[in-house]
């Protein structure tokens, strides 16, 4: 014991404010990666290349196997190279987060909140029309991050925001039915657009594995931009809600415009809140009342 704490003083003496800064950066890179990963097909991944190595390790040291230890040496190389290969959607995912940090003004125009609200309240009565009628139906509306590349994918509308319109627009069989609406600026500016598909585990684990595309794009969407996202299932009519990676199941109309009104409320932060805020979404989502 008497030695144990001797080897635990001697550590505590040799640390200086550098070797903390080292300590403090190594743990925030390992923190950024383990946090971009979370959720996604990756963590399985990653949990298995942590297994092997470890394995691996254990094999090689415990057991003494010249020819194996030298095969795994000179391999080791390959398997570092191919890291990048197989976390490559994450990795993108991750720089393209870290870009839309990087900027301290918001990409997209600030409407007034008297404005906001008459859109909330057209998408939440359409919102609940729609699912009263079990008609299929993907609502996205932009917040700070431009969804300008996704608007080229659909029809431009530049039309105002009305509950008559949203259904008209989700009405079984008609063109513009198939795809998202995107709702920026206060309008309706496109229609039948298309939007990635979400490449995490959510979805997955999740009770109903059998989700349609409008949920995994809601999703997808969600993971690639600060937008919120509002899914009416074609099947059950339920309304769910997605943002940052995270989807809310079987809503009712109230909750919902709670939620909107929380998302799209005047907010008054720090430059350095809306940095972390954009990059660590999680940590500042806002619960709704």
């Amino acid at each position: 014991m008497a030695n144990f704490l001797d080897n635990i003083f001697f550590i505590f003496q040799r640390l200086s404010w550098l070797s903390l800064l080292d300590i403090l950066l190594v743990t925030l890179i390992f923190f950024v990666l383990l946090y971009s990963l979370r959720d996604t097909q990756a963590m399985v991944l990653l949990r298995g290349v942590i297994f092997l190595v470890v394995a691996l390790v254990l094999l090689t040291t415990l057991v003494e196997l010249p020819a194996f230890s030298w095969l795994i040496t000179n391999a080791l190389p390959a398997l570092l190279l191919s890291i990048p290969v197989i976390f490559a959607p994450e990795i993108r995912r991750a720089l393209e987060r870290l870009g839309r940090a990087g900027s301290f003004s918001p990409t997209a125009k600030q409407i007034p909140y008297a404005d906001m609200q008459q859109v909330i309240s057209a998408v939440v009565e359409a919102s609940a029309r729609l699912s009263a009628r079990q008609h299929g139906a993907l609502i996205v509306v932009q917040r700070m991050d431009s969804l300008e590349q996704y608007m080229e994918t659909g029809v431009k509308m530049g039309a105002k925001v009305t509950p008559e319109l949203l259904l008209q627009i989700f009405y079984p069989d008609t063109p513009l039915h198939d795809g998202a609406v995107i709702v920026a600026d206060g309008q309706i500016i496109a229609a039948a657009c298309v939007l990635p598909l979400s490449a995490s585990g959510i979805l997955n684990r999740s009770p109903e594995r059998q989700m349609g595309l409008r949920h995994r794009a809601a999703l997808g969407i969600s993971e690639v931009s600060d937008a919120v996202a509002i899914v009416i299932s074609e099947q059950s009519g339920s309304i769910s809600i997605a943002h940052a990676g995270r989807m809310i199941r079987r809503i009712d109309p109230s909750r919902l415009e709670n939620i909107l009104v929380a998302f799209f409320r005047p907010d008054t932060t720090t430059p350095q809140r809306v940095w972390l805020q954009r990059f660590f979404p999680y940590l500042f989502q806002r619960k709704d009342k």
